[in-house]
C-alpha cells in the first residue's frame, strides 16, 4: 500500500473508531484505532481521533492510562495502570475486557515488564479478563493465544496458568480438560526449546500443572520431557527454579510408579558413565533435588552397587571442576537425609570431604562439614544413641567451629550451617560449646528469624534448638532395670552412661541461656507457616523451657503461652505424631499455667479467654491408648495438668469451673481414687476450689445417690495419711457443709462426722487442718432444723465438745479457730438428752 493510501485508510479507521466509542461498541473502537496509529501514527486527523477518545470523561481511568500506554507509548501511563491494578482496585467486566483486548494482542512493547505486568493485574484481580482468555483459548488457535501471552513475561505466562485451573471460567470441566493438556504440553515444548527457560517461566507452569492435575497429566510426559524436567534441577540454577523442578519431580514420580523410577534410573546411570563434567552436574544434581521428596528412590539409586565405592576416584579425576566437585558435596548433602546412605558415606567418602575441608575454595569448604557433621553425627537405634568412638568424636569437634564461622558468611552458608549443626548438636560437648559463643548464638537466632516460612532453614534451625534444651526421659525404676538388661544382654556393648552434660542441673543451664538469648520471641516471628513437624519440634521446645520454675513467667510474658494454644488448633490430624505433638504443647501449657496469675496472662481484655486452655489440658488426665508405651503410665503431665487446672479454677467468675465440670468431673472423679499419692493429691486441690462454683456445690449437696458417693469419697480424702491431701479435702467440706444437702451426706455416712473432728483434734499441731475441721463442725452445728438437730447430736455424743474445746485453747491465738470454736460450744450447750 502506498504512502497516501495507507493514510487515507487511517484517517477512515479513525474516524470508524470515534463512532465506534459514541455508540458504546469500544472493543471494534478500539481495534480501529489501534490500526490507524499502527498505518499513520503523525496524521493530524488521527492524533485528534486519539485524543478525543481519551480525554472522553465516561472512559474508565484503567482504559484511558492502558490506551496511551499503547497507542502513545507512554511508559508513565503503563506505571500508573500497573499501580492501579497493584492496589487490587475494582475493574468493571467490560473495562477488562477492553484492557485485555488492547494490551495483550499488541506486538511487544519497548516497555516489556510494563506490558507483562499490567496483563498479570488484569488476569489476578479480574474474573472477566480471566473469562475473555479462557474464551480466547477455546475458541480461537490455542497455540497462538499461548504465544502471543506466554512471551510477554513470567507474570503473563503464570496467569495462563492460572486461567486454565480456574474453574469457574469454563462452561464445562470437560472444555477445560481439553484447554489443560493443550497447554500443558506447550509448557513441555517451551521447557524443550534450547535456552528458552533461563528464567524458569516453563518448569514454574509445568510444576503448578502436575501439583492440581498430576493424574490427568503425567502420561503426556515422557522420557524427553522427563529429561528436560529433571536438567531444571541444575544446582546452577536459582532457587525458584529448582523448587518448581523438585515439586515437578516429585509429583511425576509419585504418579509414574515405576515408568518414572525407570527414566530417573536411567538418567543418572547414563550421565555418570559419560564422565563429562556436563553430564556429572547434571547427574550430582537430579540426585540432590530427589532425596527430599522420594528418599527411597534416590537412596536405592545412591546405594547401587559400586556407585558411592567409585565416587571418589571418579571426583579425584575431576578434582579440576569446581562445579562437578560442588554438585557432588550437594547430592551427598541430601543423601545424609537416608541412614545407609550416610553409613556410606562415612565408610567411603570420609577422607575425601576432609580434604575438601581443608583446601576447598568458596562454599565448598561449608558443605564439606555439614556432610562431615551429618555422617559422622550418632544416629538412633532403639530409641538409644549410638555411641560415637573418640576419633570420630574428634573429628565433629573440629567441624564445628566451622559450621559456626559460616554463620558469618552468606545466606546460603548459614542454612548450610543451620543444616550441619542439626545433626552436630546432638553430642553434649558440641550443645556447651554451642552456647559459650555468644555471637554465634545471636546470630544464628537472626538467621533463624530470617529464615523463610517452610523452608529446611527453620526446620533444622528448631532442630539445633531442640537438641540444646532436651532432657533426657524420665524413667521409671521399671524401665531403668530393663534398659540395663538390655544393655547387658548385649555383650558387645558396655552399659551406656549418662554424659555428665545431659544430666539435669547442665540442661537446665542450657535453657536459660537459650531464654535470655531472646528464644521466644524467634519462636513466634517464624510460628506461621511451619509444617507439622517444626511445630511438633517447637512444642518440644517450649516444654523443655517450661521446665524450669524460674523462666515460666517470662515465657507466657514474651507469648509463649499464646503461641502454645495459636498452634495446638493447627494440630487437627488424627495420626499419632501429631496426637502427640498436642499432647506435648498440652503439657508446656499446663507447665506454664502452674506458675503464673491467670488473670495477668488471660486479661478480659485479651484476645485469649482463660476458658480456651482448658480443652487441652482436660486431655492430660486420661491416657491416649494410641500413644500407649511399654511400662507404667507417665502420670506426670496428669499431675502437671491438675496443678494447672487448679490455678485457673482459683477464679470462680472466669466460667472456668463450671466448663471443666462439664467436660470432665467423672475423669476428675476417677482421679480422686489414683493410686499415685501426688495425682490423688492435686486431683483434691482442684475439687477444693471447683466447689466454689454452684455447679461444684450442686455435685455434692443435691442430696442425689451419686452426690452421696461423692461426698463419702472425699471424706476418705478427708482421713488419708498425706497431710497435704487431707487440708484440700478439709478446705472443700468446709465450703460444702455450708448446705444442707452437704451436711445431709456426711450424716448419712458412718464416719462421717468423726472424721471432721479428727481434722479438729489439736493433738495433729497442725493448724490449718484444725481450721478447716472447726469450720466444718460449726457449719454443722449452724444448720436449721432436724438436721441441725441430729448433726449436734452425732457431734456431741462423738466428744465434740472437748475435741473443740482443746482446739481452741491450743491454738487461742488463731482467731479464726477461736471464734467458730466458741460458737460451736455454745451451741452444744444446749443439746440436751446427751
Amino acid at each position: 500500500m502506498t504512502e497516501a493510501g495507507k493514510e487515507e485508510r487511517a484517517i477512515s479507521l479513525a474516524a470508524k473508531a470515534v463512532e465506534f466509542i459514541a455508540a458504546g461498541e469500544d472493543e471494534d473502537g478500539f481495534r480501529a484505532l489501534r490500526e490507524a496509529t499502527s498505518l499513520a501514527p503523525e496524521n493530524p486527523e488521527v492524533k485528534a481521533a486519539f485524543d478525543k477518545i481519551q480525554t472522553d470523561d465516561l472512559r474508565h481511568l484503567l482504559q484511558k492510562l492502558c490506551s496511551k500506554f499503547v497507542l502513545e507509548k507512554d511508559e508513565e501511563a503503563g506505571k500508573e495502570a500497573l499501580r492501579y491494578l497493584n492496589r487490587s482496585a475494582e475493574v468493571p467486566s467490560d473495562v477488562a475486557k477492553q484492557c485485555m483486548e488492547l494490551v495483550a494482542k499488541t506486538r511487544k512493547l519497548d516497555s516489556k515488564e510494563t506490558q507483562d505486568g499490567i496483563v498479570a493485574g488484569l488476569l489476578r484481580e479480574s474474573p472477566a479478563a480471566r473469562t475473555f482468555l479462557a474464551k480466547r483459548l477455546h475458541e480461537d488457535s490455542t497455540s497462538v493465544v499461548f504465544e502471543e501471552i506466554y512471551d510477554l513475561g513470567d507474570g503473563a505466562a503464570s496467569g495462563i496458568v492460572a486461567v486454565v485451573l480456574d474453574l469457574s471460567v469454563w462452561s464445562t470441566q470437560a472444555m477445560r480438560e481439553i484447554c489443560e493438556k493443550d497447554v500443558f504440553q506447550l509448557y513441555l515444548a517451551k521447557l524443550l526449546e534450547v535456552g528458552d527457560d533461563y528464567n524458569g517461566r516453563a518448569i514454574k507452569g509445568i510444576a503448578r500443572f502436575l501439583a492440581t492435575g498430576v493424574e490427568r497429566l503425567h502420561s503426556i510426559v515422557d522420557e524427553e520431557t522427563f529429561d528436560a524436567i529433571l536438567n531444571s534441577l541444575d544446582v546452577r540454577n536459582s532457587i525458584d527454579v529448582r523448587s518448581a523442578a523438585t515439586l515437578a519431580t516429585a509429583k511425576y514420580l509419585e504418579a509414574s510408579e515405576e515408568n518414572g523410577q525407570k527414566f530417573l534410573s536411567q538418567y543418572i546411570a547414563t550421565r555418570v558413565a559419560k564422565q563429562k563434567n556436563e553430564d556429572l552436574i547434571l547427574a550430582f544434581s537430579a540426585a540432590a533435588g530427589i532425596f527430599p521428596v522420594a528418599p527411597s528412590t534416590a537412596s536405592s539409586l545412591f546405594l547401587t552397587e559400586g556407585f558411592v565405592q567409585s565416587l571418589v576416584p571418579l571426583l579425584e579425576k575431576k578434582a579440576k571442576s569446581d562445579k562437578v566437585e560442588k554438585a557432588a558435596l550437594s547430592m551427598l548433602n541430601a543423601a545424609c537425609i537416608d541412614s545407609a546412605c550416610r553409613e556410606a558415606i562415612h565408610k567411603h567418602c570420609l577422607d575425601w570431604l576432609h580434604h575438601v575441608l581443608e583446601t576447598g575454595r568458596d562454599q565448598k569448604p561449608g558443605l564439606a562439614a555439614v556432610i562431615l557433621a551429618k555422617s559422622q553425627g550418632p544416629s538412633l537405634q532403639n530409641g538409644s544413641k549410638v555411641r560415637v568412638s573418640p576419633e570420630e568424636d574428634e573429628s565433629i569437634n573440629s567441624v564445628v567451629p566451622r559450621l559456626q564461622r559460616m554463620m558469618l558468611d552468606t545466606e546460603g552458608n548459614k542454612q548450610a550451617s543451620i543444616e550441619g549443626l542439626a545433626y552436630a548438636s546432638v553430642q553434649p560437648k558440641v550443645k556447651e560449646q554451642l552456647l559459650k559463643d555468644k555471637a554465634f548464638l545471636s546470630n544464628f537466632l537472626q538467621a533463624l528469624k530470617d529464615s523463610p516460612s517452610g523452608s529446611s532453614a527453620a526446620f533444622g534451625g528448631l532442630t539445633v534448638i531442640d537438641n540444646l534444651t532436651r532432657y533426657l526421659p524420665n524413667l521409671s525404676e521399671e524401665q531403668k532395670r530393663i534398659s540395663q538388661l538390655r544393655a547387658y544382654a548385649n555383650a558387645s556393648k558396655s552399659p551406656q552412661q549418662t554424659d555428665y552434660l545431659d544430666e539435669e542441673a547442665a540442661v537446665t543451664e542450657r535453657c536459660k541461656t537459650v531464654m535470655s538469648a531472646g528464644t521466644i520471641p524467634v519462636l513466634l516471628a517464624i510460628s506461621k507457616n511451619l509444617s507439622p513437624g517444626s511445630i511438633a519440634i517447637m512444642f518440644n521446645i517450649l516444654l523443655s523451657l517450661s521446665r524450669t520454675t524460674s523462666l515460666r513467667g517470662t515465657i507466657a510474658q514474651q507469648g509463649g503461652l499464646k503461641l502454645l494454644l495459636q498452634d495446638y488448633t493447627v494440630m487437627t490430624g488424627s495420626s499419632n505424631t501429631e496426637a502427640q505433638s498436642r499432647r506435648t504443647a498440652a503439657h508446656a501449657l499446663a507447665r506454664i499455667l502452674i506458675s503464673v496469675n491467670p488473670s495477668l496472662v488471660f486479661p478480659t481484655s485479651g484476645s485469649i479467654s482463660m476458658t480456651s486452655a482448658i480443652r487441652p489440658l482436660l486431655t492430660l488426665l486420661t491416657e491416649d491408648q494410641s500413644l500407649a508405651t511399654e511400662g507404667p503410665r507417665d502420670l506426670l503431665p496428669t499431675f502437671e495438668a491438675l496443678l494447672a487446672l487448679t490455678n485457673l479454677a482459683s477464679d470462680p467468675s472466669s466460667g472456668v469451673c463450671e466448663l471443666i465440670i462439664r467436660l470432665a468431673f467423672p475423669t476428675v472423679q476417677d482421679l480422686l481414687l489414683s493410686s499415685n499419692v501426688q495425682v490423688r493429691r492435686a486431683a483434691v486441690e482442684l475439687v477444693c476450689n471447683l466447689v466454689t462454683c454452684p455447679a461444684g456445690i450442686d455435685l455434692f449437696a443435691d442430696n442425689s445417690k451419686p452426690a452421696a458417693t461423692r461426698m463419702h469419697i472425699l471424706l476418705a480424702m478427708a482421713d488419708v495419711d498425706d497431710r497435704a491431701t487431707r487440708s484440700a479435702a478439709g478446705g472443700a467440706l468446709a465450703g460444702l457443709s455450708e448446705f444442707e444437702g452437704a451436711v445431709n451426706a456426711i450424716l448419712g455416712r458412718k464416719r462421717g462426722v468423726q472424721i471432721l473432728l479428727d481434722l479438729c483434734d489439736g493433738n495433729d499441731a497442725d493448724e490449718g487442718l484444725t481450721y478447716r475441721g472447726v469450720v466444718c463442725i460449726t457449719n454443722m452445728i449452724s444448720t436449721g432444723g432436724d438436721l441441725g438437730n441430729q448433726a449436734r447430736r452425732q457431734i456431741k455424743a462423738l466428744r465434740g465438745e472437748t475435741i473443740l474445746r482443746t482446739a481452741t485453747q491450743r491454738f487461742s491465738k488463731n482467731d479464726g479457730i477461736l471464734q467458730c470454736g466458741v460458737h460451736a460450744l455454745t451451741a452444744l450447750k444446749s443439746v440436751n438428752g446427751i
